[in-house]
């Protein structure tokens, strides 16, 4: 006997019970980005490999170690699955031209691909919303879009999420920053990691982020940033805290913070909780201006960011929420050949007024498909037989209580049974407001 295949380790299965989550979280990102102002556009999940060692930069993690890369049969052409979707969105917006008519505001959802151990929270394919602001350069969308993450925690009611933010200034900054960081880190090259020897010399910036608790004091050590920033970066971040502070949204500024990805410059966020273990980042993002020229376009400054979906429904759940369940408004059975047809009719007459119909498939007694009905949550139940079916009628039981006083079951003509529905579930009110 063959072997049951399972799944890929690291990209998992949505059962129903975690689909239904994960739908009215879509809802209720879809409503909180329209309030803002936000139109959606999808993006392939492949990519031409290029893109992203341009965009992202070949010296990191993500492109040294993580992606799916494989070569196209057809052409030879080297293509990856997309790690991430900023690049992707950008690649877009120039190829269709989306800034000639001026600044736009765009989101996307999906899943992306990076090749990394397993954890919870953290998979190998996982999924992303990502909001990015193309054609605005002032610190106001910077600020927006942190009081945007600020608002869905409050949607969601999600609690202990806590906001880290840094400048990383202008290249030329970072220039000047990098030589004398590079220089106090050749100085104590003994003390480094593996992992920070190997990025002594390509991306030293990136050894502050380390999560090696033996370098942490060499860090702190370290030349920060700030230091080095111009009067126009330090107005900038002067004015995404002013922004922050005028609208009482809390914030620590992490001098260390400087996100894995190479096309961020000025203000980069992080949104983090304690309640994940290791994994504690659950939204982050940043200015870019450069990446567009970077990607062949017309320059032009860009703010983004994303959150990982995975990640935000783990604590949803771990702090005691529970997604609603979605019960159909009737559940119709039925018995006998004829009144299977007539069932079959009954079904759709009512969908098309409107009401969420299951109807009983693959056969079995009156008892066990009224004990269906029951273990469906309807409401109510609907009853064809042989009877109904000669009189084009339907018998409706109710089967759950919240009546003042109970409906017997009833035969109700098939004309007139949508109207008998509809009062039925949902009675009008009176005059007076009273039922």
């Amino acid at each position: 006997m063959s072997q049951t295949l399972q799944a890929v380790r690291g990209m998992n299965d949505i059962l129903p019970d975690q689909a239904e989550l994960w739908e009215q979280f879509e809802e209720t990102i879809r409503d909180w980005l329209h309030a803002y102002g936000y139109r959606p556009i999808r993006m392939p999940m492949v990519e031409p490999t290029p893109l992203f060692a341009r965009a992202i930069g070949e010296v990191t993690d993500i492109v040294e170690k993580e992606m799916y890369s494989f070569e196209d049969a057809l052409n030879g052409e080297s293509l990856t699955l997309r790690p991430e979707g900023t690049a992707s969105c950008v690649r877009a917006v120039l190829q269709h031209n989306l800034l000639y008519e001026g600044p736009k505001r765009l989101w996307y959802m999906g899943p992306m691909f990076r090749h990394e151990r397993p954890q919870k929270g953290r998979y190998r394919q996982f999924h992303q919303v990502g909001i990015e602001a193309l054609g605005f350069a002032g610190p106001d969308i910077d600020a927006e879009q942190i009081a945007m993450c600020a608002r869905l925690w409050d949607d969601l009611g999600l609690q202990g999420i806590r906001l880290e933010i840094n400048s990383l200034g202008q290249s030329e900054e970072r220039a000047r920053h990098r030589a004398d960081l590079l220089a106090y880190l050749e100085q104590h090259q003994d003390r480094l990691d593996e992992d920070a020897r190997r990025r002594l010399h390509s991306n030293p910036l990136r050894i502050l982020d380390t999560k090696n608790p033996q370098l942490q004091a060499l860090v702190e050590g370290a030349p920060k940033l700030v230091d080095y920033l111009g009067e126009a970066s330090l107005k900038h971040f002067d004015g995404v805290q002013q922004l922050l502070r005028d609208a009482a949204i809390p914030y620590r500024i992490n001098p260390r913070l400087v996100r894995g990805l190479d096309y961020y410059n000025l203000t980069v966020f992080e949104w983090v909780t304690d309640q994940l273990g290791a994994q504690g980042t659950v939204c982050a993002g940043g200015r870019y201006d450069g990446l567009i020229s970077q990607l062949g376009g017309k320059p032009a400054p860009a703010c983004g960011f994303a959150m990982g979906i995975e990640r935000l429904l783990a604590l949803w759940q771990d702090q005691g929420h529970r997604h609603e369940i979605v019960v159909p408004d009737a559940y119709l059975v039925h018995q006998g050949e004829a009144a299977a047809r007539f069932a079959f009719r009954v079904a759709e007459a009512l969908r098309s007024a409107g009401f969420a119909i299951q109807l009983h498939c693959g056969g079995g007694s009156f008892k066990s498909q009224m004990k269906k009905a029951d273990g469906s949550g309807a409401p109510v139940a609907l009853i064809v037989g042989d009877d109904e079916t000669a009189a084009n009628a339907v018998s409706v039981k109710p089967l759950r209580g919240g009546y003042e006083q109970p409906p017997e079951q009833q035969r109700v003509g098939f004309d007139e049974l949508a109207d008998h529905l509809g009062t039925l579930l949902f009675p009008m009110e009176d005059d007076d407001g009273s039922l």
